[in-house]
């Protein structure tokens, strides 16, 4: 992992436009109405165990917390897993709805002075698909 390039994409896309009105795709990064999320590290079928690649990369994500909490101020972890139940019954923006589906707790951090939100999650919920390292910018707040 490289820590100051993940740093760096997470400082740039606080201040990237956001999409207007559609969703937009392209070399691991999503943007919409309001947000962005980049993938900072993909397990690409590696060899290792799964459990061993989430385990690695919730490492990743908790030096990332260490650093933006150091900027930002320390935050309790978001519970994925709480708002992913409130989907069934509650419109939840993405992408916070999105991102209950793929992890279960996210590092959230108000970024101060962009008006936006800054969140680092382990996308390791879908078993069909490659363990990620997600960096997400939003100006929603988190519901």
């Amino acid at each position: 992992m490289n820590i100051a390039r993940h740093i760096a994409l997470v400082d740039e896309l606080c201040f990237r436009p956001f999409a207007a009105a559609e969703h937009t795709s392209s070399d691991g990064e999503k943007s919409g109405p309001g947000y962005h999320v980049v993938v900072l590290e993909s397990s690409h079928g590696d060899g290792g165990t799964r459990a061993e690649t989430v385990e690695q990369y919730e490492k990743y994500r908790d030096a990332l917390d260490e650093q933006f909490s150091a900027r930002w101020r320390e935050t309790a972890p978001y519970n994925l897993q709480t708002l992913s139940l409130r989907t069934e019954r509650e419109k939840i923006p993405d992408p916070w709805a999105s991102l209950s589906a793929r992890a279960r707790v996210a590092c959230v951090w108000e970024a101060e002075g962009t008006g936006r939100w800054v969140a680092v999650v382990v996308a390791d919920q879908d078993q069909a698909d490659d363990v990620k390292l997600l960096g997400v910018v939003t100006e929603i707040d988190p519901p």
